[in-house]
């Protein structure tokens, strides 16, 4: 199996000289050694360059939509946006821990030690309308998305000391810290037109009649705001033939995203056939309900797709900028009361398991027990930031399954009680008797959520806390979650086999209350800042492997995230005319995988 070569590279370490060797132009890049990939390859490795063009892939999406600009704060727009419609000057490889291959680009270069990064456009590249890509709209795209683009695309920008044009179609980006994942980053923004924004403020450009103008293969042709969107291949598409990354990528005609109130209706437009794929998050719906007519018919196929990417964290978390949540016992009370076992029984029928890390089901997650080696070197720093069990180790509860679990609701009362919490006449409360309460915001239509939270609630009455639960539409929603305006709500962070500077985003303290940002538990600390830095600058493979190992301690010990369970297979049904190529990337179903190399075939 290939993670067994990813988790040799981590462990054995290549150095910084012998990772950069030469500062020439390359056809691709990879953030240690080099990338898998000749200069002359045809195409990726689990793209399929002979598939047939044609038919239509439909998604379902739960709530509604008001924007098509995904490169903007404001707005509700489908998720899938900014990975079907937009371009970069490279392409990410989902085979590879971290490598990329040119797009808009041609080539790249960067200095020995990645101080710069300069790209070559490629002479043909245009967007949708016809009009060249130039070296204008990239330093425009650059500068619009750094400072009043969406916060994901700010934190890269502030590390830029300067953008130039080096030649007619040459652009350099020089850094002003050290960074290594920043020439990477440079490949990986969208590039807009700029004159599609000539008099109108970008930046307020949230509705669904301005539609950024891009590169990439698929254009908005149709929109229902609030109910679904149709993306079209354009068959007028500069990079057929000429950019091997997309060769055998966006196959169908059509891309439709169809909008459903809740979950149930999604599935049951599904199983009539108005929706044509369907991933399923849950093992024990995916064994009981997955019988219907058109799954006997064979009409519908039942893919189970492994994957060799970590965990990632999804659960329920905690704002820390809540003073309810601040004290690390209160939120390992919280832990303690979550009855996974029971949880798991009846949503799964015990059939997944839970996330214990940040980086579980990977390489790159921290060791049981004490921390050793460099691990240890690393935390020992941060020694003062640390909270119980970094140092030590730390592992979820587990009870013993029964529904009152009584071992876990007395370690919550005590840790509370710790705290300065007491239960008096039956209630939760502080020594001056104002009750331990939090309200839990769920977005409309999640029912499994809603069923989890729901046993989550009676757990917590028997240490006499009462939540409230509050529900909001999809506009509502993001529109709190935004402003941080929570106490508890879902969370769910993807995480690859190269984590980087979206760590900071994540949860640096940086941009902790930035409006829209990504740090949801509000993490103000110091270890965590100083571990991305670490891995984000380690000159060998062992460290960054220690670092991240130390970063998934601290984050894991920091309990900010009631987690569930792991997703370690994907789970897709979908139209038995929908085909996807046979050899897996390690990546397996993410971002790059589908729609974009599947296929239309009676």
């Amino acid at each position: 199996m290939k993670i067994v070569s990813i988790a040799i590279g981590l462990v054995t370490g290549v150095s910084l000289a012998a990772t950069l060797a030469t500062a020439e132009p390359s056809h691709g890049i990879a953030m240690y050694g080099d990338p898998a990939l000749p200069p002359d390859f045809a195409h990726l490795p689990y793209a399929n360059p002979d598939a047939p063009v044609g038919g239509r892939i439909v998604v379902a999406n739960v709530g509604s939509f008001d924007s098509l600009n995904p490169y903007i704060l404001t707005g509700n727009t489908p998720w899938q946006m900014r990975f079907w419609v937009g371009e970069s000057l490279m392409g990410r490889s989902i085979d590879e821990p971290f490598s990329l291959y040119g797009v808009l680009a041609e080539s790249i270069e960067t200095a020995p030690d990645r101080s710069w990064v300069e790209f070559v456009l490629r002479p043909e590249a245009r967007f949708s309308d016809g009009s060249p890509v130039t070296i204008e709209d990239v330093i425009w795209s650059y500068e619009t998305l750094g400072t009043i683009g969406h916060p994901r695309y700010q934190g890269f920008f502030g590390k830029v000391d300067q953008i130039e044009q080096t030649g007619e179609r040459t652009v350099r980006f020089t850094f002003n810290v050290e960074d290594r994942e920043l020439a990477l980053l440079a490949g990986l923004r969208p590039i807009l037109q700029k004159a599609r924004y000539d008099g109108i403020d970008f930046a307020d450009s949230n509705g669904t009649d301005i539609i950024p103008v891009t590169s990439g293969r698929y254009v908005v042709d149709e929109v229902d705001p609030g109910r679904f969107v149709s993306l079209r291949r354009n068959p007028d598409y500069w990079g057929d033939g000429v950019v091997p990354f997309m060769q055998g990528v966006g196959n169908f005609d059509e891309i439709r995203i169809e909008y459903f109130g809740d979950e149930t209706a999604a599935f049951e437009a599904f199983k009539t056939g108005a929706v044509t794929t369907n991933r399923e998050f849950n093992a024990g719906r995916w064994a009981t309900q997955y019988d219907f007519p058109l799954v006997q018919s064979g009409d519908i196929a039942l893919s189970v797709l492994p994957h060799e990417r970590p965990s990632g964290m999804t659960g329920f978390v905690m704002n820390t900028r809540n003073p309810v949540f601040a004290d690390w016992r209160v939120r390992q009370a919280m832990l303690e009361a979550f009855n996974f076992e029971f949880i798991n029984e009846a949503m799964t029928g015990s059939a997944q398991p839970r996330i214990t890390s940040y980086f579980s089901n990977s390489p790159l997650s921290m060791r049981d027990g004490p921390a050793q080696g460099r691990v240890l070197e690393f935390l020992q720093e941060y020694q003062d930031d640390l909270l119980p069990g970094a140092i030590e180790g730390y592992a979820m509860p587990v009870s013993d399954g029964s529904e009152r679990n009584r071992a876990g609701t007395a370690r919550a009362l005590t840790l509370l009680q710790e705290a300065g919490w007491t239960v008096q006449d039956g209630v939760l409360a502080s020594a001056d008797g104002a009750p331990f309460t939090f309200e839990i915001l769920l977005e409309t239509g999640g029912s499994e959520n809603q069923a989890i939270i729901n046993m989550y609630v009676q757990s917590l009455e028997r240490i006499g806390v009462v939540p409230t639960i509050a529900q909001a539409d999809s506009a509502a929603y993001k529109e709190r979650t935004d402003a941080y305006d929570f106490d508890m709500t879902y969370f769910r962070r993807g995480l690859s086999l190269s984590p980087g500077n979206e760590q900071y985003l994540y949860w640096g303290s940086e941009n902790k209350d930035q409006p829209g940002g990504r740090n949801m538990m509000g993490v103000s600390s110091e270890a965590v800042d100083g571990l991305i830095g670490r891995l984000l600058t380690s000159q060998s493979q062992d460290d960054f492997l220690a670092a991240t190992q130390a970063l998934d301690r601290v984050l894991t010990s920091g309990r900010y995230v009631i987690p569930i369970y792991q997703w370690n297979v994907s789970r897709v049904a979908h139209s038995a005319n929908l085909h996807y190529p046979q050899n897996l990337p390690i990546f397996g179903d993410w971002p790059g995988w589908q729609p974009d190399v599947w296929w239309y075939e009676e």
